[in-house]
């Protein structure tokens, strides 16, 4: 993440008619180049229109909105362009569906940038493995479920590998497990260098993920900066219509009762345990294995077993981690979704574990286990295994 905003808005008024009120009134925020960014606020606070205002669909009745440091031009090539760097995925997935075939859809934008068949082939086939839908390629989109809708619209927004992508309650309507594997799949793509900014009413979710926060209310921009600040101001949250994270309320409820600075503040469970559990004997280790793409179950015993961790709870996380064919379906999986945050909680209790891991997020979790010693909160033992790759076996004769 740097300093350098990828998007800027500067004093942006927009209303839907004349005669109506302006859904923004003077609204001037910026989205740092590589960041993972939250927009909340209550229902009606401008969110989603700001984000229509960010990709072109919408024009400011004043102010302008600017990418990469110039201001956005509407004619139509001009716009082009900006879609292509700029993918917006809509709450309602069928705002978002063209064609009538999962693999068709999915191919829509990726023909659109007039990208040779071969690289659009290669595309469709990566973004459906990563929402978990490639088996249903050949599908009638209209016969999926509502999340199955939703996992193609992500899918249609990855394969064109936007250098911003926006998220408008990306969440909303989907099971816990889906959600956790949306979540894990925004982490990755700005680990592999996209900005992504998400709209959310769900301030856990928000709180564990977004490294920074913009706080919308009547149409403007109420505050920006680190989560920790605005939540800890009690009166600002209430006006905004919104609630405290639950981590950051058990927090600060736990230090009051301990006479403890609530600083510096735990942003998931296992972080939390980290900074209040009592500490008995030694921790566990936690044992990161990246896997690169083409694995499959096999390789992953194989390194597994090389490193005497076969029998040891497992969780995955990451692209290439989950794809790996076999893994999730003829091995032990312990942990499916929030695998890093279980595998510190398991260390706490002295427990071993191995964490199979795609390589663009093993940082990530590096930065996730050190959080702890950074803290003052002690150590989570952890290291990083030589990376899985795909072993040719044959047939033999």
């Amino acid at each position: 993440m740097t300093d350098t905003p990828i998007m800027e808005l500067r004093d942006v008024a927009f209303s839907y008619g004349r005669g109506k009120g302006k859904a923004l009134d003077g609204l001037s925020l910026k989205v740092r180049r590589g960041s993972r960014t939250a927009v909340i606020g209550a229902n009606g606070a401008g969110k989603s229109t700001m984000f229509w205002n960010m990709n072109g669909i919408y024009r400011p009745d004043s102010g302008e909105v600017l990418y990469d440091g110039i201001p956005l031009k509407y004619g139509r090539r001009a716009l082009t362009r900006l879609r292509s760097d700029v993918a917006v995925l809509f709450q309602n997935p069928d705002e978002m569906l063209f064609r009538p075939i999962v693999g068709q859809d999915v191919a829509f934008g990726p023909e659109n940038m007039k990208l040779p068949k071969r690289e659009v082939e290669s595309r469709v086939s990566e973004a459906l493995r990563m929402v978990g839908m490639e088996e249903y390629r050949d599908s009638p989109v209209m016969k999926l479920s509502y999340g199955q809708r939703k996992r193609v619209a992500i899918a249609g927004i990855i394969a064109m590998m936007p250098r911003l992508l926006i998220m408008d309650e990306p969440t909303a309507g989907l099971d816990p497990q889906m959600a956790s594997e949306v979540m894990e799949i925004a982490r990755q793509l700005n680990e592999e260098g996209v900005t992504v900014v998400m709209a959310s009413h769900d301030t856990d979710l928000i709180y564990s993920w977004a490294q920074e926060i913009h706080v919308m209310r009547h149409g403007k921009c109420v505050y920006s900066g680190d989560p920790d600040g605005f939540f800890s101001d009690g009166t600002a949250v209430y006006l905004a219509g919104l609630m405290p994270p639950r981590i950051f309320l058990m927090n600060r409820g736990l230090c009051e009762l301990r006479g403890k600075d609530p600083a510096p503040y735990p942003r998931t469970y296992a972080q939390l345990i980290c900074k209040t559990a009592e500490r008995g004997g030694n921790a566990g280790k936690v044992s990161i294995l990246p896997v690169s793409n083409g694995c499959d179950v096999l390789d992953v015993k194989e390194s597994l077993s090389a490193a005497g961790l076969l029998d040891v709870p497992k969780g995955v996380c990451g692209r290439s981690a989950r794809c790996a064919e076999g893994l999730l379906t003829r091995a032990r999986i312990d942990y499916v979704c929030g695998a890093a945050e279980a595998s510190m909680a398991r260390a706490m209790e002295g427990t071993d574990t191995a964490l199979i891991c795609d390589p663009a997020m093993v940082d990530s979790v590096l930065s996730s286990l050190e959080f702890s010693e950074r803290c003052g909160w002690g150590t989570i033992p952890h290291e990083v295994l030589p990376e899985c790759v795909h072993r040719d076996r044959g047939t033999g004769n």
